[in-house]
């Protein structure tokens, strides 16, 4: 237990460090892109295509291109009979501006540890569910388990502005009988 959180802080640490602002979240994507092949997962990754989405109801106009800006999915595929339902784990790796910076009391992507928490732009909304989501699959594998149906893990970009970035993996065919969204919660 203790060996996995330690691992969790360390990858919401270096997550946190790649200051994954608007139009500046391909580092951060670079990162999910890697830890869900080392977990075996098929991975995908893509820019929105926003000619081909823009028609659809739940577009919003983007504020800058996607080029360069994608989205990362990791995909497992039980080995055996699929049983159960399917199941998508989302999360957005975009973060909201920092502000005045001069108001902050250490540089904003420099992430640190104190106690229980870790600080730093993004590390709650929402690195952590991201961390949380990708540790908790990681935890089955280690045990020698694997979901008994499909797990789509999903890191999205540009939630902080429209949600094109989950309504693009949508329409990329990416669905599931359930969706887990592990945003933080107002404290």
């Amino acid at each position: 237990m203790g060996q996995l959180r330690d691992e969790s802080v360390a990858l919401l640490c270096e997550l946190v460090a790649h200051p994954s602002l608007l139009g500046q979240e391909a580092s951060a994507q670079q990162v999910m892109k890697q830890r869900f092949a080392a977990l075996g997962l098929r991975v995908h990754e893509f820019c929105i295509d926003e000619p081909r989405f823009k028609s659809h109801e739940g577009w919003a106009p983007s504020l800058i291109s996607y080029d360069g800006r994608p989205n990362v999915v990791g995909v497992h595929e039980p080995r055996g009979p699929t049983r159960g339902k399917s199941l998508i784990l989302n999360g957005h790796i975009d973060v909201v501006p920092v502000s005045a910076t001069q108001l902050w009391t250490r540089p904003p992507f420099e992430p640190r540890v104190e106690g229980d928490r870790v600080y730093g732009r993004g590390a709650a909304d929402m690195k952590a569910g991201i961390v949380a989501y990708l540790m908790a699959f990681d935890a089955l594998r280690r045990m020698g388990y694997e979901p008994a149906a499909k797990v789509v893990l999903q890191s999205v970009v540009e939630e902080e502005c429209t949600g094109n970035g989950a309504l693009a993996c949508l329409l990329e065919g990416y669905t599931a009988d359930a969706a887990l969204i592990p945003e933080p919660l107002p404290q």
